[in-house]
């Protein structure tokens, strides 16, 4: 019998049933299509030496370059703010209000300090270091001042008038007994690991339980810890999610040493709000916008969810408008709460929980327009948009997709139910954990991606991926909490987060409790390296069913001769085998079937009503990119 050709349309197709997505492609892990052919992703590895991991798990990445031409990203995690130079991390959290009057108490031989002071207010897990550190002579401590102001420590265990922390080294002395003195510098808080409910006296329905009595049901919902960054010409402007913004000069002397803070000299934000869903700097006119902000500067309390303050132009610290400067107000009124924000081609795009607005800068007297562009399109979360390719792209509020080119439009999708509905045995998104939900871009590729965590869990587990310029989707299992293009560096990186990770980084006494976030180069090789480890990327696609005159008769299938475009290593192809749709597929018999770059043919025997093909790898320094697979099908009877 002659040949034939197995032909099938890029992308992935899980609307359809296996046997009603004839001639295309069902499902997968780890592949994307290139000029309509499937191929297995890039690899990734590792960044930084002593493969150094951060606290916490990363929920903002922006890269930029400063004016002297170094290369930063700035990545801000649910435990403070770092920075990625040089192929290594350095700490540049914002320090809380700091707390005096502190004093040590040691055991000798023993590397367990308490610190003592009356009603410290912090709790187990926060991050402190020391200033103003004086302690006592004459033997009595080993320690020496730079042992604590030189230091960040976890804090292990707190009463309310003590916490304790773990030296690097033992007490050389005979001991401290509430003795020296010093000031405890907090870390900023920055917000929860996971997006969680909030439980308490108020929360829930009125009227539910009794006066004074904490709730056991909570519709409150505790956003995690979320960063805005972004850059004014060379210096960062990192905002916590509902809370200070800070700068951080990479121009200034020294700077990989200094914390960013809301005094940075020429750079001070002293007078912005303190409560604001997230920031961003309008790059085109240069103004700092607040969104979601305080209607009265300095007072929490205010803080509208719709409302949005800017700064007078070239000037991060000036909000109160004037007739002589450009900084002003308004507020939008489609929605409940602005949800993200985005720097376009020359306007920004804002998206709250229910539509669509684009602010231009027109200059004096009214500085900025403002007009809704889209209803019924609202934006599922804080990092959940991109702008890619003079397009901007998000996930919706309530499900689907949607595009912004001068006009809002939905965008189709051929795995929009896998991705929205729990259906079965599919688990679709956690509409509970949307402000975990990351978009990211790959510009290498035309593709972007939005990483979510699917139903049951609080963690990122999924990407859904939108090739733009083949208008194909596909699905997998990489897990990424942000991702930036290659635009700064010549790679994507991404951040991956474990929960039960104990991250590597010089904190005294660190433990697993908020887990640790590693850093990637993406798009680098064809495995993972990671630890110093290289693992196979195990990839795979998997067709929908074809079968001969609408499945009226049974195929046979003798042979099939591979075809792949390139191919390093070992493919596996496996034929499954199936009499009717709603049966359990098997594999031919003497399949799964190696196949290599020198393999001509393969001889088989098998026979169904239905045939399906499954293109894989499993071992490392495999990759492959599929061509067309044909078969020697010969019809075989009707039962």
């Amino acid at each position: 019998m002659p040949l034939k050709k197995l032909q099938f349309a890029p992308g992935f197709n899980k609307q359809a049933t296996a046997s009603g997505a004839e001639g295309q492609w069902i499902d997968g892990d780890n592949v994307r299509f290139r000029t309509g052919l499937p191929e297995k992703i890039g690899g990734w590895k590792q960044l930084t030496v002593a493969q150094k991991e951060l606290p916490g798990v990363a929920r903002a990445q922006h890269a930029f370059t400063s004016l002297a031409g170094e290369k930063y990203t700035a990545i801000g995690t649910s435990q403070g703010l770092f920075l990625y130079y040089g192929e290594d991390f350095y700490d540049i959290s914002p320090l809380a209000t700091a707390i005096s009057g502190a004093t040590f108490t040691s055991v000798q031989n023993q590397n367990t300090v308490t610190v003592n002071k009356a009603s410290h207010g912090l709790a187990v897990g926060r991050y402190v270091t020391f200033s103003s550190v004086s302690l006592p002579g004459g033997g009595v401590t080993g320690y020496a001042t730079t042992d604590f102001t030189e230091k960040t420590y976890e804090v292990l265990t707190v009463a309310t008038n003590s916490f304790t922390i773990q030296m690097s080294v033992n007490e050389g002395g005979t001991g401290m007994t509430a003795a020296g003195s010093a000031t405890i510098d907090p870390y900023e808080i920055v917000g929860p690991t996971f997006q969680t409910t909030g439980y308490g006296w108020g929360t829930y329905l009125w009227g539910d339980s009794t006066w004074g009595t904490a709730r056991t049901i909570s519709e409150v919902t505790l956003d995690p810890g979320i960063w805005s960054l972004d850059n004014f010409g060379e210096v960062l402007v990192a905002t916590i999610h509902n809370g200070k913004t800070f700068t951080w000069n990479a121009g200034a002397v020294g700077a990989r040493t200094i914390r960013a803070s809301t005094s940075t000299t020429n750079f001070a934000t002293t007078n912005n709000p303190t409560a604001s869903i997230m920031t961003l700097v309008s790059d085109r006119d240069r103004h700092l916008f607040h969104l979601g902000t305080e209607t009265t500067i300095g007072n929490a309390n205010t803080q509208d969810p719709m409302f949005i303050r800017f700064s007078n132009q070239e000037d991060l610290n000036t909000y109160e408008p004037t007739a002589t400067n450009t900084a002003g107000t308004f507020r939008l009124d489609a929605g409940s709460e602005i949800r993200a924000a985005v720097n376009a081609k020359d306007y920004t795009l804002v998206l709250t929980d229910r539509a669509a607005y684009v602010i231009q800068f027109v200059g004096p007297p009214f500085t900025f327009s403002v007009r809704q562009v889209g209803t019924g399109c609202g934006c599922i979360g804080q990092n959940a948009v991109v702008f890619a390719d003079g397009v901007t792209y998000w996930m919706g509020d309530a499900g689907g997709f949607f595009v912004y080119d001068g006009t809002v439009k939905s965008l189709p999708c051929l795995v929009e139910d896998f991705v929205f509905t729990t259906d079965g045995d599919n688990l679709g998104i956690n509409f509970g954990s949307n402000q975990t939900i990351a978009a990211g871009y790959n510009s290498l590729y035309d593709e972007v991606m939005w990483f979510y965590p699917k139903f049951g869990s609080t963690q990122i587990d999924r990407v859904v991926t939108y090739n733009y310029a083949e208008g194909v989707w596909t699905t997998g299992s990489l897990a990424r909490t942000t991702y930036v293009d290659a635009y700064v560096f010549d790679n994507p990186y991404a951040t991956e987060y474990a929960v039960t990770g104990t991250p590597n980084f010089p904190i005294q006494g660190i433990t697993n409790r908020f887990g640790a976030t590693t850093y990637y180069s993406h798009e680098d090789g064809t495995d993972q390296v990671a630890d110093g480890t290289t693992t196979a990327i195990q990839a795979f696609i998997t067709s929908g069913d074809l079968d001969i005159d609408d499945g009226q008769i049974f195929s046979s299938i003798r042979r099939f001769v591979p075809d792949f475009k390139y191919q390093t290593g070992n493919s596996k192809v496996t034929l499954f085998i199936n009499d009717y749709p709603n049966n359990t597929k098997s594999s031919s018999p003497l399949g799964p079937f190696t196949v290599t770059s020198t393999t001509d043919k393969v001889d088989t025997r098998a026979r169904g009503r239905l045939i399906a093909v499954k293109i894989e790898n499993e071992a490392a320094g495999e990759t492959w990119r599929y061509g067309t697979l044909r078969i020697d099908a010969q019809p075989d009877g009707r039962r």
